[in-house]
């Protein structure tokens, strides 16, 4: 059954306060997931009964790094102590009744461990604040829901969403209805203001929209986001994928997102007296020509995976176009560029994919547009673009380790971590090489 979006339950709404404990009783919480991502965005998590929430709350929970995945840790070192962040604390009572999730910060022998990545944003949000900036962030999370064939077989959850062109179809969205309505009614019980949910390009692809927010809390959401729609398609018995490409022929998910700067309450990028047209600022095209300056190396943090160019790298689709794009240029609301302005107050940038971590993705985006001001670069005419985004992974890989401003960011909590996330990004790349595929076997099988 689809949750009532018009009646709320009332211990939905996340509480604001000092005290976890507090808040959780006030919920009527029974567990907390302490919860934090790798470098690679997996959710990792403890479940701590409300009993324990003070402990949590003032000595944090321990996890052996080295399990968690990518997080920049050998079986040999100490533990990583999860401190949860109380203006995080999200109840989610439409995963489980009596169930809160907050995000955490791990440690590491008492210091924020600079491989995790929401402390990576953290340090370079508290370096533009430094200059009396801070970043706004809107996100587009887009996902298919699907489930295996017979034959184990990708194909669409719905089995009448075949159509050559499904998207904005309307039979299809209420095929959908009672998944869509949930996450939709949590998400503004939680205060987030989902405003559309629509059937995206490709057969079986959704997006959901809320309201964008500082940086940090945008990252959380986002992460949240994927846990309560990952959860709630499996209690329906699909699964939501987040993957950039799972279908060859068919438009992949992106992560497209809406940067703003702002200094003292006040937004910095529209200019109603911009000469382009575009209503931007001198000061927001400088952003803007920061992140085409550094295309090549962020793409190895916004599509950080194998199938990410799959994606970027699609000469066609069942529906006539891909949505993504291949050069590092500008436009007005014209989405076949890296970067699109929608209007005066923002920019969009559709690089991203699903497999984007969103704190790294944030704020990788953040020192690039930061650049682009402190050195006074102009993007130049619209449109005028000619540098291709990389085509593979290990190409965009080799990007970052050549930028020193996107490699920073990464480091911006600690030396090592850019390193060590293009290494494995690199042995991802090799492993994939190294797989023989129906591809290679029918190309190859009797060619010679």
């Amino acid at each position: 059954m689809a949750l009532d979006v018009t009646d709320p339950p009332a211990q939905a709404t996340a509480a604001t306060g000092t005290d976890l404990v507090a808040m959780a009783r006030a919920d009527g919480v029974q567990f907390l997931l302490a919860l934090f991502v790798d470098l690679t965005g997996k959710p990792c998590a403890k479940l701590v009964p409300v009993s324990a929430a003070d402990a949590l709350q003032h000595e944090g929970v321990g996890f052996a790094g080295y399990a968690v995945g990518a997080i920049g840790q050998q079986p040999s070192d100490p533990d990583l102590i999860a401190l949860p962040d109380l203006a995080s604390y999200t109840p989610l009572p439409w995963v489980r009744d009596g169930l809160a999730l907050v995000h955490c910060d791990p440690h590491v022998a008492g210091e924020p461990w600079q491989y995790a990545p929401r402390v990576v944003l953290k340090a370079l949000l508290e370096r533009a604040r430094a200059e009396g900036l801070d970043l706004q962030v809107g996100a587009e999370v887009e996902y298919f829901l699907v489930t295996r064939g017979a034959d184990g077989t990708l194909v669409p959850a719905d089995v009448k969403d075949v159509a050559a062109q499904p998207c904005y179809d309307a039979r299809g969205l209420t095929r959908m209805y009672d998944h869509l309505t949930a996450v939709s009614g949590a998400m503004n019980a939680l205060g987030w203001g989902n405003y559309a949910n629509d059937h995206e390009d490709a057969n079986g692809q959704f997006e959901q929209n809320f309201a964008y927010a500082d940086a940090l809390t945008t990252a959380d959401r986002v992460v949240t986001a994927r846990y309560l729609i990952s959860v709630l398609a499996e209690q329906r018995g699909m699964t939501a994928t987040f993957m950039p490409k799972p279908f060859g022929d068919r438009t992949g998910s992106g992560l497209h997102l809406h940067l703003s700067l702002w200094r003292g309450g006040e937004p910095l990028f529209p200019d109603a007296a911009d000469a382009r047209g575009f209503g931007l600022s001198g000061t927001a095209y400088a952003f803007l020509a920061g992140i085409l300056d550094h295309a090549a190396g962020l793409q190895a943090v916004l599509a950080p995976t194998v199938n990410s160019y799959k994606r970027t790298g699609a000469r066609s689709t069942r529906s006539g176009a891909t949505w993504s794009p291949r050069l590092a240029s500008y436009g007005g609301n014209d989405r076949t560029h890296l970067v699109r302005i929608p209007d005066g107050d923002r920019i969009e940038v559709r690089g991203g994919d699903g497999s984007a971590n969103p704190y790294l993705a944030a704020g990788a985006l953040l020192a690039a547009g930061l650049d682009g001001i402190g050195r006074g670069l102009d993007p130049g005419p619209a449109g005028s673009g000619v540098t291709e985004l990389p085509p593979t992974l290990l190409h965009a890989v080799d990007a970052l380790r050549a930028d020193p401003v996107v490699a920073g960011a990464l480091d911006a909590a600690g030396p090592g971590v850019c390193d060590y996330f293009a290494g494995l990004k690199r042995e991802e790349f090799l492993d994939w090489h190294a797989a023989v595929g129906p591809w290679e076997v029918d190309r190859y099988l009797t060619a010679f």
